[in-house]
Formats: structure tokens, sequence, C-alpha cells
């Protein structure tokens, strides 16, 4: 369970702090949520908290897996299936896992295909979404800019 404050890391989103639970109605059926507002302050979620770690919501990696993910960033990933539709599939199958590797890999698999063939629209805005999480998650945890860390990931 997470704490009001908590520093967290929402698939698909990125970072955010827990500012409340809340208990609120939707169709009928009463639950609190995490009311989780995400870094740069213009986006908030509610997450149910009987299901917040079955989606995904998870405490932010320490320091030390940040560099052991900066290293793994480093390593030639995998071009992923040549099936677009697939591809996409797979590749937002991981971003939706919340685990800051899967993300990686999405990371490491379109930057080699773009530098290939170049990427789809679609494509594009995944790549961006996919660094921008994993950017904030380590720059938060290591206290540094989230622009210089995305020039780390490549």
């Amino acid at each position: 369970m997470f704490s009001i404050g908590d520093v967290v890391c929402y698939p698909m989103h990125g970072v955010g702090t827990i500012e409340g639970i809340v208990t609120q109605t939707v169709l009928g059926v009463t639950a609190d949520y995490y009311s989780l507002r995400f870094s740069g302050g213009k986006m908030t979620a509610l997450i149910p908290v009987a299901t917040a770690e079955k989606v995904g919501l998870r405490q932010l990696i320490c320091e030390e897996e940040c560099f052991k993910v900066l290293s793994y960033m480093e390593v030639p990933g995998d071009r992923g299936s040549d099936n677009w539709n697939q591809r996409y599939r797979e590749n937002m199958d991981k971003m939706r896992s919340g685990s800051v590797y899967d993300v990686a890999d999405v990371i490491k698999c379109l930057k080699l295909r773009d530098s290939e063939k170049g990427l789809s629209a679609g494509e594009r805005k995944m790549l961006a979404t996919a660094k921008m999480i994993i950017s904030g998650e380590i720059a938060t945890v290591l206290n540094e800019d989230p622009a210089s860390v995305e020039v780390k990931l490549g």
C-alpha cells in the first residue's frame, strides 16, 4: 500500500506524487482511490487502491537500479516483429507492464528501427513517451534534469 506523499511511477504516464486517498462511487460501487498528480503538475489520475499494484503502480527504482538501467540501455536491442501491428501491440504491452526494463526494451527496439528506416507517427510518439517515463524516473531518483538523462538514453 502506498501513502500520501509517496513518489511513484505509473505505466504510460511516468512519475507522480500521491496527493491523497479519496473515496468515490463509480457505477454504484464505492471504492478508495489514490489521487496521483504527475510531474509537471498539469495532469492527475485516480487509481483504485485495490488494484493499484496490479495495474503497475510502483515505487521508484533505487539509485543503484538507475545505473543498471542506463547500462542496460547501452546493450543493443531487439528489432521486434517486422509486422508493424504486432510490434506495436508488443511494445504497448511492455509500456503498460510498468517494468522499467520493459520500457527500456521499447526504447531500444524503436531506436534501432528508427536508425534503419524511420518510424511511423505512432511509434515516434511511443518512443517519446517511453523516453519521458524512464528519463523522468531516473532524473527524480538521481536528482538530475530529465533532459540531461534523456540525452544519456540516446
